[in-house]
């Protein structure tokens, strides 16, 4: 029987209770495969500050360092409580941040999916969605401005200012490129290579180096479009996007539309891998409005489960078991409060009971 730790953190406002949904799924998946799983629960986040003084602390440090993969829920608090937090310790900062940088997660898996039996959540018009949305956004995740050089101060004219640096070397684009490329042949053997390239210099090595790493893969088709665009026909036109590879900020900006074209941020679960580890995370925030509520769709916490189960387990047919059970509570009419109103077909039902909605329905498929 395989064996893997993995480490959980539940984050702040709804993370503890769509994790808990989370680690049911777990729990079945064990039961129903040769594999067992070691969870351990340690704190993240703007909680894990308050209780101990800083929101990445040295004991969640050294379980996620024992772990095969890690979990995480979502982070950050409500802006009134965030200014409690000196700035450096605020969640993104002090933890988010530094959790990719130990990891070396660099490449960050954001698929924007919404089949036809979803397509009633998404605002744009059925003619645009069409036969549904199945695009992969590709995100560098440890360069660029967010991992760049930051200052702040006082000019010689006594004025505040701030100053922080975009950087990339070849070697961070050439390898994220290198996974972009991977993953469009084995899709659609299409890439859409976003950038800045009129304006930002840095798109500009980016756009060399993608032109380079395209020579090892002949098959696949290029295409490169300006970032402003992008974000255009994502709204217009999502249907002509397969595979898209772009810098952190592009890659944070845009997969955040991603979730808004499907209706919400609820609809995204992510994957951040690195070399040696990986870590899985909803996309969509802490939402402490409505947190201790059960109302909050666990959706996007379960789908990072089945990318986990893909990504680092093996357990790919798992994995699209748990996708196809999500689905089908919601072809069934049910949903949650914070995704949907009461009215019409639609069902509302708890966190819990969606979680055990899903249970139920994975339980019912055969193994093999």
């Amino acid at each position: 029987m395989s064996s893997y730790k993995i480490a959980l953190l539940d984050g702040d406002g709804i993370g503890p209770e769509i994790m808990a949904e989370a680690v049911k799924i777990l729990k079945l998946v064990e039961e129903r495969n040769d594999i067992s799983f070691e969870l351990t629960h340690a704190p993240f986040g703007a909680n894990a500050f308050f209780e101990s003084g800083h929101p990445f602390p040295d004991a969640t440090k050294d379980i996620c360092d024992k772990a095969d993969a890690i979990l995480k829920g979502p982070i950050g608090l409500s802006h009134e409580e965030s200014q409690k937090i000196p700035v450096d310790m605020q969640p993104e900062r002090g933890a988010l941040l530094p959790l990719r940088r130990r990891y070396n997660t660099y490449v960050n898996f954001r698929p924007v999916y919404l089949p036809l039996g979803l397509a009633h959540f998404s605002p744009l018009k059925p003619e645009i969605i069409g036969e549904g949305i199945d695009i992969m956004i590709i995100r560098e995740l440890v360069g660029g401005l967010y991992f760049g050089h930051k200052e702040t101060g006082i000019n010689e004219d006594g004025r505040r200012y701030v100053s922080e640096t975009l950087e990339y070397t070849e070697d961070q684009i050439k390898r994220i490129m290198e996974v972009a490329f991977k993953t469009a042949r084995k899709r659609k053997k299409v890439l859409h290579n976003i950038h800045k390239s009129n304006v930002l210099k840095s798109s500009v090595l980016w756009n060399e180096i993608c032109v380079e790493v395209a020579q090892d893969y002949p098959d696949v088709e290029v295409i490169n479009i300006l970032v402003d665009a992008a974000a255009t026909y994502l709204c217009l036109n999502p249907g002509m996007f397969d595979v898209m590879v772009m810098e952190n900020m592009f890659g944070d900006i845009l997969s955040d539309q991603g979730g808004g074209i499907l209706g919400s941020l609820g609809l995204m679960p992510s994957a951040c891998i690195g070399p040696e580890k990986a870590y899985y995370e909803p996309s969509h925030g802490s939402a402490p409005d409505i947190a201790g509520q059960n109302i909050a769709n666990p959706y996007s916490m379960i789908g990072s489960v089945a990318m986990m189960l893909e990504m680092s387990f093996n357990l790919d047919a798992e994995a699209k078991r748990l996708w196809q059970a999500m689905q089908s509570v919601f072809a069934k009419g049910f949903s949650t409060p914070d995704l949907s109103k009461a009215g019409g077909d639609v069902k509302l039902v708890s966190t819990s009971d969606f979680g055990d909605m899903v249970a139920e329905e994975l339980a019912s498929m055969p193994t093999n």
